[in-house]
């Protein structure tokens, strides 16, 4: 378990890799030999960080949660790791800054993107309206229609919103047209992937990037309390900000890590988006990793009522994770996911997102696991104003 992995090949023991059509060798290339080189550029270093902190809001901060952690378990301290107060409202944009800042020294004048819940597609059109790129943002129908507010956002930044109708019109079938589109136009474009997932090198480059999320709550909890957490729990669509959260801990043996899959109606459905926990190994978006698939090896539709995390795949970290047994994975359903949503807003006053209402839904779970004196982190990935209209809509029905 080693900082080194991926290796050359953009490999995590056995998943990763680069199954990506021959068009699109030579970018993959030119994108991991940039970053290769800007990572080792303190100028690269000093620009990203600099629009960390005075773009996007960074440091973010570790909140200790007083009424939640009551309510959890009394003597237990659970803190928030708060990157819902990032610019944009979600931990999206440190990635999609790092990424800009890679377009832009490989010359590219047009970005491409996907999104499912919108979060990723904001802070990427924020980043094009900010260095004045054009960006398109593919979305599935599905999804524009469960996430209006950050269509509306995006178009307001300047980005161009492509509906996509084929498929289950969610974030697989997003995923799908921006790599047909970036296939055609690899001279002039830069596909900026949203998350841990896809063909190597962007697995590692996501990561480099997220990983802030984890150096800051290290930093700030040894200041706080002068030891590491018990656990890290975080939810996982794709996986990037549990990744965030995870990999400075990795070589931290005590630190648990539990990283939380949507269950969507239940496991035993068939309805969910719970890749590590119920799928097998196989090949989507360019890399092997576990996956929803059939027997025939076709990619299943995932259901999720949080837009972000109806994924049917994970990145290959994740899955290497599992596999080596370093981080533990579980599912919440869309009724737990509700409950945890209510709970944060009603206890701490901070109203979240479907995303990481899935991670707080878990903690009464793990509340017979918890010690007097344990310390979970648990990372508040994104804001819920986005997901209002689902929430009202649902206790409308009630």
């Amino acid at each position: 378990m080693g900082t080194s992995l991926p290796n050359a090949r953009g490999y995590f023991g056995d998943f990763g890799g680069k199954f990506v059509p021959e068009t699109l060798f030579d970018c993959l290339k030119e994108l991991e030999d940039t970053f290769g080189k800007s990572v080792k550029d303190p100028s690269f270093n000093r620009e990203f960080t600099q629009c960390l902190n005075t773009y996007a809001g960074r440091p973010t901060p570790l909140y200790f949660a007083p009424r939640l952690s009551k309510e959890i378990k009394p003597g237990v301290r659970i803190y928030l790791k708060r990157e819902d107060l990032c610019h944009t409202g979600a931990h999206k944009i440190n990635n999609t800054i790092g990424q800009i800042l890679l377009a832009l020294r490989m010359g590219k004048k047009r970005i491409i993107a996907e999104t499912g819940a919108g979060q990723h597609g904001v802070a990427t059109a924020t980043v094009c309206a900010k260095f004045g790129l054009r960006c398109d943002i593919y979305m599935g129908q599905e999804d524009i229609h469960r996430q209006s507010l950050n269509v509306f956002r995006m178009e307001l930044l300047g980005a161009r919103v492509i509906p996509v109708t084929s498929g289950s019109q969610t974030l697989k079938d997003a995923c799908n047209e921006a790599i047909r589109d970036w296939v055609t136009n690899v001279k002039t474009t830069h596909y900026l992937l949203g998350s841990v997932v896809g063909p190597h090198p962007y697995p590692l480059l996501v990561r480099y990037f997220q990983s802030v999320i984890g150096k800051e709550a290290k930093k700030q909890l040894r200041s706080r309390e002068e030891r590491l957490p018990h656990y890290l729990i975080a939810c996982v669509g794709g996986g990037s900000n549990s990744i965030g959260l995870f990999h400075p801990f990795v070589h931290d043996k005590k630190v648990n890590m539990i990283g939380v899959e949507a269950a969507g109606y239940g496991l035993s459905t068939g309805r969910h988006a719970a890749s590590l926990v119920c799928g097998e190994v196989g090949v989507l978006h360019g890399a092997r990793s576990y996956v929803l698939q059939d027997a025939d090896g076709q990619i299943k539709t995932a259901h999720s009522i949080s837009a972000g995390l109806d994924y049917p795949g994970v990145g290959p970290e994740h899955a290497y994770y599992k596999k080596t047994r370093r981080a533990h994975y579980v599912a919440v359903t869309d009724t737990e996911a509700l409950r945890g949503f209510r709970m944060l807003s009603e206890l701490e006053g901070i109203i979240p997102a479907l995303e990481p209402a899935h991670a707080i839904a878990y903690l009464p779970k793990l509340a017979k696991k918890l010690r007097k004196g344990n310390i979970c982190i648990v990372c508040l990935s994104g804001r819920g104003d986005k997901d209002i209209t689902i929430i009202r809509g649902i206790s409308q029905k009630k």
